[in-house]
């Protein structure tokens, strides 16, 4: 259960692998959502919403036949308190999984949201996709568990050709993909001026939200290069394979899918290092700096094949779906 499914941001990401693990270990999944791609659609609970909340009664009745009920960040935000106030109460004393992906105090306009945040409850267990998280809820009092999103590290390699010409870029243009939406805290002002130094077109594959269309308009009128804005043509391999680097200059993300699509699809990635990517990154990750072009650019002229030996195999090796899949067993196996 999510303000929304089915899209290409992290969460809906994140929910997609979990909904292929528990499929995967036997149990029946059943996904509600206030927009998106969801089994049962329940308005009330979306962001930005289209209408008022829905009532505990409505929530219960769309989750009756569920045993076990996942809220991907929908209880984790206040961004539709009153659709997080229904679904707590209609999931109190059940078994529930509250899927933390970021919490109220790590975003500066939430910063001041009172006590009560996160919900809790003794039927409940809160996982977190980052150990920050985790540490700064059991300041709180809240018990959760860490387990980091999970990916398909034996994906196919997208089709680099079909790709490019779906873009309508030519075979020598060189490439940078900024796979995120746009909203402030992604910076894409410095992902513009990585791409302006390398030479290279700026592909921003996400939507506008939060207000942040007219900056947009406004930075990809003024970039130092070519840019375009628009979703993936086929599919997230295929948008891999299309690009020469990956940039990710984020100052805040509750995980940042790209620091490891980038390693499983075998692109060179260069991030801004905010907190999150700190406690990825000591797990032996080769990023390039964001802010500093030249050894990314020395590196796309001679690329070495043994950075993505590296991080492909880290990847494999702590994000991989068969890990995911121990963790959630052991978690839904304590009830």
């Amino acid at each position: 259960m999510s303000f929304r499914l089915g899209g290409t941001d992290g969460v809906s990401v994140a929910a997609a692998g979990w909904a292929r693990v528990l499929g995967d270990l036997g149990h029946r999944v059943l996904t509600v959502a206030g927009q998106g791609q969801a089994d049962r659609v329940v308005p009330g609970l979306a962001w930005p919403g289209p209408c008022g909340p829905p009532t505990p009664a409505e929530v219960r009745d769309a989750l009756a036949d569920a045993d076990v009920v996942i809220v991907e960040n929908l209880c984790s935000l206040p961004l539709n308190p009153a659709a997080t106030e229904a679904v707590a109460s209609a999931l109190r004393g059940r078994p529930a999984v509250l899927h933390h992906y970021d919490l109220p105090w790590q975003r500066e306009h939430f910063s001041d949201v009172g006590p009560g945040w996160p919900p809790d409850d003794p039927a409940w267990r809160h996982v977190t996709i980052n150990r920050l998280s985790q540490r700064q809820l059991a300041e709180r009092g809240v018990t959760a568990t860490v387990i980091h999103p999970g990916f398909d590290v034996d994906a196919p390699a997208g089709k680099r050709g079909a790709t490019r010409a779906a873009l309508g870029m030519g075979e020598e243009e060189r490439l940078v993909l900024h796979p995120v939406r746009a909203i402030a805290r992604k910076a894409v002002p410095a992902a513009l001026a990585l791409a302006g130094a390398l030479g290279a077109r700026y592909w921003l594959s996400g939507p506008a939200e939060e207000g942040y269309h007219d900056e947009l308009a406004r930075l990809l009128a003024a970039a130092p290069g070519p840019t375009l804005h628009r979703p993936f043509p086929t599919d997230t391999a295929g948008a891999y394979a299309a690009a020469d680097a990956v940039v990710l200059p984020s100052r805040w993300e509750g995980f940042g899918n790209p620091l490891v699509e980038a390693a499983i699809h075998r692109r060179p990635l260069a991030v801004h290092r905010y907190p999150v990517a700190e406690e990825i990154a000591q797990l032996g990750f080769r990023w390039f700096a964001a802010d500093d072009p030249a050894p990314l650019t020395a590196f796309l002229a001679d690329p070495d094949a043994g950075l993505h030996d590296h991080n492909a195999a880290l990847a494999r090796q702590h994000f991989s779906l068969a890990r995911v899949a121990e963790d959630l067993g052991r978690l839904v196996g304590t009830w």
